[in-house]
């Protein structure tokens, strides 16, 4: 029809790892409804299922691994022909375990699994995707936090590891410039999620969400005074994969609620 609007990301072929639930889902439905075309990477067989029905493809596995990362850009670069932009929502969270509680046992195991999940899946999933982005000179964004830039907002390990994803997108814009942008984005604290904690601390099944008055504690501490969902920051993740963010790379957005202006 003459005149219909087209979606900031039309056409655009886009894998989202870590797609099944909090952000992740969030800038799935946000890309569909901008017109890409979307595949998916989730671990969760629940989420799968859920995932079917909403895109065309989904494949499961864990993104810290090689094999699943490859699995998922091999089937998306099958169904849509290309690759045009690559998200990354994967995370886990420490409940801020200071370095004064860790043995070193437990220190060796958690700085594992806090740096793996964090910053080695996004580095397997931009390998994996990287031969198909320089193709079609796309784009990647990864997702930091407000943890990549201030300390409090979790331990040790999750500040550290968050801080090492800002130094991955700043290292990969420059190493992969003119051919692909890469940019970040840093969420504030957010409800809606099932962000989890770390398993080799035994905090596997204890879900940020599940702490009381979440919503309340987050909206008091910022300027904006809300509490942010996933919604909030899928926006950004559309604008940077669109041709409208052409001019920016090794750049972070920060859908934080104005926390920068009391920090």
């Amino acid at each position: 029809m003459s005149g219909e609007r087209r979606g900031a990301l039309h056409g655009k072929r886009c894998l989202v790892v870590g797609a099944g639930s909090g952000i992740g889902r969030a800038v799935v439905d946000a890309f569909v409804a901008e017109g890409a075309r979307v595949a998916a990477l989730e671990r969760d067989a629940a989420k799968c299922d859920s995932l079917q029905s909403a895109i065309e493809v989904v494949v499961c596995g864990d993104a810290v691994t090689a094999s699943a990362n490859d699995d998922a850009v091999r089937t998306a670069v099958d169904a849509f022909g290309g690759l045009d932009a690559l998200v990354q929502c994967v995370g886990v969270y420490d409940f801020g375990t200071t370095l004064g509680e860790l043995d070193a046992e437990q220190l060796d195991r958690a700085f594992a699994q806090a740096f793996d999940v964090n910053v080695r899946s996004q580095l397997h999933s931009v390998r994996a995707a990287l031969p198909h982005l320089r193709r079609s000179h796309g784009s990647i964004t990864l997702t930091g936090s407000t943890s990549s830039f201030y300390p409090s907002r979790g331990g040790i390990l999750y500040v550290a590891s968050k801080f090492a994803v800002r130094g991955v997108v700043l290292s990969l814009a420059h190493e992969l410039a003119p051919d692909v942008r890469v940019n970040g984005v840093a969420p504030g604290g957010t409800v809606g999620t099932d962000l989890r904690g770390l398993e080799s601390l035994g905090l596997g099944e204890r879900r940020l969400d599940d702490a009381p008055d979440r919503a309340a504690s987050i909206a008091a501490r910022l300027p904006l005074g809300i509490a942010l969902e996933p919604a909030d920051h899928a926006g950004s993740y559309v604008f940077l994969a669109s041709d409208a963010a052409r001019a920016m790379t090794g750049t972070f957005l920060h859908p934080d609620g104005g926390m920068s202006v009391i920090t």
